[in-house]
């Protein structure tokens, strides 16, 4: 597997494979946007940005053997600012809590709410 950072020409293999529709363009822009790739083509991604004093990863979606590597390079990039890494996840995602702590990742709780569906939080501390 190879992650490398995501580019334009990957937009649409991005919003093929986010669950949820999306502007794979504006992300790609706004966002540091990693991409995990396989001979069969993009196996994940994941998207992160920092505000507020920790990484956020606002983005991620793909296989979750993949996305589980992925999680590493805002690990990485928050450890290098000694900084948390947040992501937020809908409450009934079961399989991506077990790809998050697997990762390294502790729930942290009830996250907010977004159109009113609840969300968990998980953390991960700096290293």
């Amino acid at each position: 597997m190879n992650v490398r950072d995501a580019t334009d020409d990957d937009a649409d293999a991005l919003a093929a494979l986010a669950a949820e529709e999306m502007d794979a363009e504006r992300l790609i822009r706004d966002r540091t946007v990693r991409v995990a790739e396989t001979d069969d083509g993009l196996a994940g991604f994941v998207a992160f940005d920092t505000w507020r004093g920790a990484v956020h990863v606002t983005r991620f979606d793909g296989e979750p053997d993949a996305v589980g590597e992925l999680l590493g390079e805002p690990r990485a990039f928050a450890a290098g600012e000694s900084l948390p890494v947040e992501v937020v996840v809908p409450g009934g995602d079961d399989a991506f809590h077990e790809v998050l702590v697997d990762a390294g990742f502790e729930d942290d709780g009830e996250g907010p709410s977004f159109d009113g569906e609840r969300t968990r939080r998980f953390r991960c501390p700096p290293e």
